[in-house]
């Protein structure tokens, strides 16, 4: 089966796992759950998700035990894009090629389709895992607290809230996204080697740099397409960085120098796995995906 092939069969997976792990519509309250099921089903590229089954094969974890931090992730992830999207956040109309979620239904009942998305996460962590012991279950549910947090990407999102309209040098900017975008990003790489009582400390190392070089990477990525792609192929408004005077790679850098950054870090991905073989080509074909995306 080639890498094409097995990421296709992951999303439909996940997309499958996600639709049986939150409440159906006619489920009272069925207002809220019509909202949390509108913000996670049926859109989106499932990048994290993706990342714990890819990680997961680097040591040869059944998919079934990858199920339960896949969706966690996944529902953590569509937690924050809703609240992201409220007027008191970035203020945007569509995300994932629909009205948001607070444009399709209110305010209130987006915040709280959001709470509610973000305590299932961690409820499907809490419940009974297949094949994954006491030991490292208290582990996924610590990881991805922690990335979601004060010091993740919650963290982020205020450093991002409060640097709009100000001038941030590339350090900055670099450790807003590492905690906003990375923070779930490596949450996702971590939680699937941690499915394994087999992870080596080496390892370990491995897939840590190689989670922050594609976290940023997708974060520079998205800089470049918000000038260069158009709202219909991204799904969100196109140029709304600019439009909110937000700081980003290519304003800081220079369109050039933002292309060379991202291949840099796709290059620092790749070597990091240097460490596996042909298990890893997932997580390969991911970075590829991630840098390439619309060339």
């Amino acid at each position: 089966m080639t890498t094409v092939v097995k990421l296709t069969d992951y999303q439909l997976r996940v997309e499958n796992v996600l639709n049986n792990a939150i409440p159906k519509a006619e489920d009272e309250p069925c207002l809220l759950h019509k909202a949390m099921r509108y913000s996670v089903l049926g859109g989106g590229k499932r990048i994290r998700p993706l990342l714990v089954y890819a990680t997961g094969e680097c040591f040869n974890i059944d998919k079934k035990t990858l199920d339960a931090p896949a969706v966690a992730i996944e529902l953590l992830h569509a937690y924050s894009l809703v609240h992201d999207d409220l007027p008191a956040m970035d203020d945007d109309d569509l995300r994932r090629g629909k009205a948001s979620t607070h444009k399709a239904f209110d305010e209130a009942t987006a915040i709280l389709a959001g709470d509610a998305l973000q305590t299932l996460a961690f409820e499907i962590l809490a419940s009974d895992l297949h094949n994954i012991s006491l030991k490292n279950q208290l582990k996924l549910i610590n990881i991805l607290a922690k990335s979601a947090g004060s010091f993740g990407m919650v963290g982020g999102q205020v450093i991002d809230l409060s640097s709009t309209n100000k001038r941030l040098s590339e350090s900055q900017l670099e450790n807003m996204h590492q905690h906003k975008t990375g923070a779930l990003i490596s949450a996702s790489v971590m939680m699937g080697a941690n499915c394994s009582d087999k992870l080596t400390q080496q390892q370990k190392i491995s897939l840590e740099q190689y989670a922050t070089c594609i976290g940023l990477a997708f974060q520079v990525q998205d800089d470049i397409l918000d000038i260069e792609s158009d709202t219909e192929t991204l799904g969100k408004q196109q140029g709304a960085d600019i439009d909110a005077n937000k700081a980003t790679y290519p304003a800081i850098l220079g369109m050039s120098a933002a292309k060379e950054k991202t291949a840099s870090l796709y290059q620092s991905a790749y070597n990091a796995l240097s460490c596996f073989g042909e298990e890893a080509n997932l997580l390969r074909k991911i970075a590829d995906f991630i840098v390439k995306r619309n060339q």
